[in-house]
């Protein structure tokens, strides 16, 4: 009787506690921490994701292996978990996440002892700084975002939203692309800001990479104790991102496409079609599709989704004849993430994103094949940025590029054109656009 008793309270425990771990979850969260152990994490430091993942296996898992075991440390653990908090001494490894995360939301509580500081770092990219005010100083409040160098979005948060040393603050995370918004104790301290990536600071420039896409979130480890709890993450989806990346700013931007027909639209008219709000590309359609409005300088946002192998572009400063690649501005490439590997191989100057033949894209931060993507290209003078699912994927001044350097032996007529229309450059592939929304840039915008 006396075994089934003790079995029964057992499983009683387990029951209270699950529900009590459920409790503090919001709906649609996934817990990060199990209020008992260190099971789904593992340890790390602030070593570059991508130098990480290029290691050969062997040597990346005996690595691991190693921050794990200093997660523990000799004696008294640096990581140890006590009545439903995680602690830590402010010694040893980060507390790393085994998954890996894109977009998500992430919620959590942390105390800090006074004077200490810590961060949690975002995709495995230092950090969201966390610390005792009274050591940072006025307007040294936690919540931004340490890793940006000076004068980025963000990099100091708006207020100072900390509770005194010693008792709990609860931060609230949202991640998409490299935007980041922090609210601490529920108000709003970062908003929209960039994530740098600082592991490419000391490179030129022209070399350096945004986040990663994908990595894992961590726990910092510094000058003290810190208690963390209520740990839950909850993943973005594709469409969610794209409504979340559209919201901000919008009252600036005007439809350019109203979703029924093609009003105020010209050019290759019989090349699309119209439903449910979507343009679609027709398949072995070509031509030039394009807004019937002269532009100078502009912003511009649409979504887009593109079938395998796809192939389309932005003809940006378009004349009205001619090829957008040659005779425009430039032509910026719409292109699937896997076309050089399911058709054929290509410069890195035509990937998604790319001044066609002059200026290469970052890749990789498309969302997968099928899904919807949002984007929004600045034309400012000479000077064109591309920002594709919330990362910057190029930054480049068109008047810069030496054209003897460029692709193919066709002379770029129109590169230095500074007005012409804005419109799609079909190239016989499906490809589906939505929410085509234009920002016309005013003199003081432009600077």
């Amino acid at each position: 009787m006396m075994k089934v008793i003790r079995r029964f309270s057992l499983l009683l425990l387990a029951l209270l506690s699950a529900l009590s771990s459920a409790a503090t979850t919001p709906r649609g969260f996934e817990p990060l921490f199990n209020g008992r152990d260190l099971r789904g994490w593992r340890g790390g430091t602030a070593l570059d994701p991508r130098e990480l993942q290029a290691m050969p296996a062997a040597e990346k898992y005996e690595l691991l292996a190693q921050w794990t075991r200093e997660l523990v440390g000799s004696g008294q653990p640096h990581w140890r978990v006590e009545s439903g908090e995680l602690i830590n001494d402010g010694r040893g490894t980060y507390l790393t996440t085994e998954k890996e995360y894109r977009d998500f939301v992430l919620q959590l509580d942390y105390r800090l002892t006074p004077g200490a500081e810590s961060g949690i770092c975002l995709r495995g990219v230092p950090n969201v700084r966390i610390g005792d005010p009274q050591q940072h100083g006025r307007g040294k409040g936690s919540g931004g975002l340490s890793s940006n160098p000076a004068g980025s979005l963000g990099r100091e948060p708006r207020i100072v939203a900390d509770r005194p040393a010693g008792t709990w603050n609860q931060m609230r995370i949202l991640m998409v692309g490299s935007r980041v918004s922090v609210w601490l104790n529920e108000q709003p301290v970062v908003e929209h800001a960039i994530l740098e990536n600082p592991f490419d600071q000391k490179l030129p420039e022209a070399q350096r990479r945004p986040v990663p896409v994908i990595g894992p979130i961590q726990l910092q480890t510094h000058s003290g104790e810190i208690r963390w709890r209520n740990l839950a993450i909850r993943e973005i989806g594709s469409e969610e991102a794209c409504r979340i990346l559209a919201e901000v700013g919008r009252d600036r931007f005007t439809p350019i496409f109203n979703g029924r027909d093609f009003t105020g639209w010209s050019g290759a008219l019989e090349a699309a079609t119209v439903r449910d709000g979507v343009l679609s590309w027709g398949k072995g359609k070509g031509g030039v599709l394009y807004w019937d409005e002269w532009l100078t300088d502009f912003k511009v946002r649409l979504m887009f989704r593109l079938e395998s192998a796809s192939n389309n572009g932005l003809a940006i400063r378009y004349p009205g004849t001619g090829r957008p690649a040659y005779d425009a501005m430039c032509e910026l490439q719409i292109l699937a993430e896997d076309f050089d590997w399911v058709k054929k191989e290509i410069d890195p100057r035509q990937a998604h994103g790319s001044v066609y033949g002059k200026v290469a894209a970052m890749r990789g931060y498309q969302q997968p094949i099928g899904e919807w993507n949002f984007q929004e290209v600045t034309v400012k003078g000479s000077r064109i940025t591309v920002e594709l699912n919330g990362t910057c994927i190029l930054d480049a001044d068109v008047d810069k590029v030496d054209l003897s350097t460029a692709m193919g032996k066709t002379p770029y007529t129109g590169s230095r054109r500074r007005e012409g229309y804005l419109g799609f450059a079909g190239h016989r592939d499906v490809a589906e656009f939505r929410d085509l929304l234009l920002q016309k840039l005013s003199l003081e915008e432009k600077h």
